[in-house]
């Protein structure tokens, strides 16, 4: 269906509108990449190791090999038959009262069991004296220690950092499959709008929206596509939006126009596209015009055009959204807890996402504390904001000292 829906429409609340979103949505397609490539890209199936770590028992210290019950007593002496850097393993046996010189990482000879740090040592030619007795067993990584062939070690829907794609070269993975990253085309729309650079005129202001729906995007794993600005003439926004559509876009995200104003003709103009409205206006603040609906399999979220409207509605709807077409398994905002710093009224009906500071009281204990001015065309605000306090619908007045939901930034 099409078409804007009437105001007399209830809002829907968030939990509500979050789940139809991305109800409606699979994980997209797997691709196999480079490790060199994967870095922050999402698993889309589990990664067992195709070998054991380490593959043999090892020395974890620079020193000797030795047989422990050769040390029953110490002072020891024991002779020196061989050495075994890193690479270049032993190839004879370790026999009573004998030694081989070692270094960290190198086999463990046949007949040994223990290593003798060099520190505990005296060497004099091809005898070495054993000064301290160790523990049976001391400084030796037997095989497996880390892994073995077979265990799945790194599994779908993990975002892939640093210590991921190290674990994954050591299981001697030199490619991994990956969900393919969906594609944001991000539309400003607003006569008032122009780009940063730009010199505005008497009644215009500066873009800023999508700078930061871009960038959230990167962060979520997405690839955005700035389609610009479009000026608030439908033809111009009817050739932006099929922009979209020719590139394959998994998501088509506007930026304003999706309210009831005069001016604001997104909705009808997607609706005359074929979009299939999903739902619109929620019961949240800031970001109450949010709409969601699908053109084609390229799905509609049109974000309103405040600045801090946009951007949370960006964080509690477009996020989920791509955490759930790449199939990542942390698809919500950070959730958390924290003591509320400033009293607060009570709340409408709508749920609220209000910007505060944060910090740690002296019992450790975060505490969040309210800015005054909630005004959502503030990015000031909302750029020095450690949390946003979420205000449930018809909650009571709280005080200061009270416990509190948080997202934290």
């Amino acid at each position: 269906m099409g078409g804007k829906q009437t105001v007399s429409n209830p809002l829907m609340p968030v939990a509500e509108a979050l789940a139809r979103l991305v109800d409606e949505v699979d994980a997209r397609p797997a691709e196999t990449i480079a490790l060199s490539k994967a870095n922050g890209r999402v698993l889309a199936e589990n990664i067992a190791s195709t070998r054991t770590q380490p593959p043999f028992a090892v020395s974890a210290m620079d020193g000797y090999a030795i047989r422990h019950e050769d040390l029953a007593a110490c002072p020891a002496q024991l002779t020196v038959i061989g050495e075994a850097p890193a690479g270049h393993g032993f190839q004879g046996k370790v026999g009573t009262g004998q030694a081989v010189r070692i270094f960290t990482g190198a086999p463990l000879p046949e007949g040994a069991d223990t290593i003798l740090i060099q520190e505990n040592t005296t060497r004099a030619s091809e005898t070495v004296t054993a000064l301290e007795q160790p523990a049976a067993g001391a400084f030796v990584r037997p095989a497996g220690l880390d892994f073995k062939t077979g265990d799945v070690l790194l599994r779908a829907g993990r975002s892939l950092n640093y210590r991921d794609l190290a674990l994954a070269a050591s299981m001697n993975h030199a490619q991994l499959p990956v969900r393919r990253k969906p594609v944001v085309a991000i539309l400003a729309t607003g006569d008032e709008l122009v780009p940063p650079g730009a010199e505005p005129g008497p009644d215009q202001i500066i873009a800023s929206n999508h700078a930061g729906i871009a960038a959230l995007v990167e962060d979520c794993g997405g690839t955005p596509l700035d389609l610009g600005i479009s000026r608030d003439n439908p033809r111009e926004l009817v050739s932006h939006v099929r922009r979209a559509l020719e590139a394959k876009a998994d998501i088509l995200v506007t930026l304003g126009g999706a309210s009831v104003g005069d001016h604001d003709l997104v909705q009808d103009v997607l609706g005359k596209e074929g979009m299939d409205l999903s739902f619109w206006r929620i019961a949240m603040r800031p970001g109450k015009p949010l709409m969601a609906g699908r053109l084609g399999h390229t799905k509609v979220l049109g974000l309103p055009g405040n600045p801090v409207s946009s951007l949370v509605c960006g964080l509690l709807f477009l996020k989920p959204l791509l955490s759930k077409m790449l199939g990542r398994d942390d698809q919500e905002p950070q959730f958390g807890y924290a003591v509320l710093g400033a009293p607060l009224p009570e709340n409408d009906r709508r749920q609220d996402y209000i910007r505060a500071g944060l910090n740690l009281g002296d019992d450790g204990q975060p505490i969040a504390s309210p800015f005054q001015k909630q005004d959502s065309s503030m990015l000031g605000l909302l750029a020095q904001s450690g949390a946003l306090i979420v205000r449930p619908p018809h909650a009571t007045a709280a005080s200061a000292g009270d416990k509190v939901q948080i997202i934290r930034l």
